[in-house]
Parts: C-alpha cells; structure tokens; sequence
C-alpha cells in the first residue's frame, strides 16, 4: 500500500510539473519558412501562430496559388517545429515514455 501512495505522490508531481511545461511552452517559440525565406512564420509551444511575414517579391496577384502554398508550407513546418519542441520538452517529465494526451 505504502508503493502505491508514493507512485501517487509522484503521478500528482508529474502533472504539476507537466502544467508548469505548458505555460512555458507559451513563452518559447520556433520559426519556419517557405520558399527559400520568402514566407516565414513564427509559431510558440502552444501552436500559436505569433507573426507571419510575406516578402514583397512573392506577392503577385496573378499568381495568389503559390502565395497560399507558401503560406501553407510555413504554418505546417512551423506546427511540426512546435510539436517536436514540445515532445522534446515532454520528455524530459516523462522519462521518454509516451503518454497519450499530453502532446
């Protein structure tokens, strides 16, 4: 009985210290672009878009598709940047076991 009671002290541990990553994940971003830099994105731990940055040269009206796909291309990789940021962030609670939900 007295095992169980301290892998719940440790469990409750674990989520205080899980809620804390969250908040501070908010606080640390990652960037990413497309198109050799010309669309760059700012995305944080909590997969915010924070700013979003088009070069003049790639907008041109009579091709607003790649523009978009440029867009898309950013957000995307910058989401990916952020996930991995915060599994590997995850991780160092967890011990490297996956737990789902919590990425």
């Amino acid at each position: 009985m007295q095992n169980f009671g301290n892998i719940m002290k440790q469990a409750k541990k674990m989520q205080e210290r899980m809620m804390e990553l969250h908040e501070e994940l908010a606080g640390k971003t990652v960037e990413a672009t497309a198109g050799g830099g010309m669309v760059a994105v700012t995305v944080n731990g909590k997969f915010e878009i924070l700013s979003l940055r088009i070069e003049k040269e790639v907008v041109n009206p009579e091709d607003v598709e790649m523009l978009q796909d440029l867009i898309i291309a950013a957000v995307n990789e910058g989401i990916r940047k952020a996930q991995e940021m915060s599994a590997s962030e995850m991780a160092k609670i967890t011990g490297g076991m996956q737990i789902p939900g919590l990425t």
